[in-house]
């Protein structure tokens, strides 16, 4: 199948556990959901993967994820994986069955967000060309996928210049397109005396030590997000919610936008190597500046004009820090935003490398493949 005057027909893959709607499970689905609604405004024709209940306005038609349920004697069978790694294999095993069979007369594009190891893995049969877009660090399962495949049938790029060197012992060849928010979305707030911290509640977050910081520096601290791991969260957060540490729960787009943006100063408290670090985008184009442990990718977002990068694990430095920021002028913290994380600098660089690689037979950078 050809472009044409229409646009592109595309194939957005993601997860199958998490339906891509309002209030996002997490920084995967928003990123898709954006993406989505962003292509479908340039004209192109956007068909889904992802769980049950997505927003049906973010795409044109979905690929259903189908379930299997095994019988109870291969349930029995010492073999058995846990439910849902069977749940996974099979919704992915049957779209890229699926996708082999239909893609080159449906899609011009397949653009793979999953996080499973099948994508890659069978890429290399589906007959139209794939761009795999890495979201986390290097996984066993998707370093194995990678050893089968050779990276055939699939150009690479990460969301940060540090995703893509943690995954260049695996792969060759990596581009690097950073995620973009939609900052119409995100607009200026105008501050405020308190913090904030939001995103998913789990222990690699680090939501307690934002917590400690808030406290260490006296200010009320506003906590937002889904609550992803329940025992994290009744532990290590739950006990000091107080009218100075307050849990406004898993707010939808607007409302989280309207907390972040009336807040003096975001904290970003990741246990863990931030692939991109998608709250503090969010944060800086509010104009609300960030103070965040130096881990991942965050380094490439905030600079002395947005906000603080502090040690790891440095509660009193964060604490140091927030007071410092915000001092920082709002107008140039959202310019920050506006300058490098725009939704539409990362739907151009989307579109470039799709009609790269439509334009190319053997789809040939992904011949470079796997190391």
């Amino acid at each position: 199948m050809t472009a044409g005057e229409s646009g592109l027909s595309i194939a957005l893959l993601a997860s199958n556990r998490h339906p891509i709607k309002q209030p996002f499970a997490g920084g995967l689905e928003a990123h898709v959901w954006h993406l989505a609604r962003a292509l479908q405004a340039r004209g192109h024709r956007v068909t889904l993967f992802a769980a049950d209940g997505s927003d049906r306005a973010a795409a044109e038609s979905a690929l259903r994820v189908r379930e299997f349920s095994p019988s109870s004697a291969a349930a029995a069978d010492s073999s058995m994986q846990p439910r849902q790694f069977l749940a996974d294999h099979h919704a992915y095993l049957t779209v890229m069955t699926d996708l082999s069979a239909i893609g080159p007369t449906a899609f011009d594009i397949i653009h793979n967000h999953s996080l499973h190891y099948l994508p890659v893995a069978m890429a290399p049969v589906l007959g139209v060309p794939m761009l795999t877009t890495l979201h986390t660090p290097p996984t066993p399962w998707l370093e194995s996928a990678l050893d089968v495949s050779k990276g055939l049938g699939s150009t690479f790029v990460a969301v940060s210049r540090h995703t893509a060197q943690a995954w260049r012992h695996v792969v060759r060849s990596v581009g690097v397109v950073p995620n973009g928010i939609d900052l119409a979305a995100w607009p200026m707030g105008p501050g405020g005396a308190d913090l904030v911290w939001f995103g998913r509640l789990t222990p690699e977050k680090g939501a307690h030590l934002a917590v400690a910081a808030a406290r260490r520096v006296g200010r009320r601290l506003h906590l937002a997000g889904p609550i992803s791991d329940a025992r994290y969260f009744r532990q290590s957060i739950e006990p000091g919610l107080d009218e100075n540490t307050r849990y406004h729960g898993h707010l939808d787009q607007a409302a989280l936008a309207r907390l972040v943006g009336s807040c003096a100063v975001a904290l970003v408290t990741p246990l863990w190597d931030e692939p991109y670090g998608l709250v503090v985008a969010e944060a800086l184009a509010c104009g609300t500046p960030v103070v965040a442990f130096e881990r991942g990718g965050i380094p490439e977002i905030v600079d002395p004009d947005c906000g603080r990068l502090v040690a790891p694990g440095d509660i009193d430095a964060m604490a140091a820090g927030a007071e410092q920021a915000a001092a920082l002028a709002r107008t140039d913290v959202r310019a920050r935003t506006v300058a490098s994380c725009g939704i539409t600098a990362m739907v151009d660089a989307y579109l470039h490398h799709y009609h790269r690689l439509i334009a190319t037979p053997t789809y040939g950078e992904t011949r470079e493949g796997a190391a």
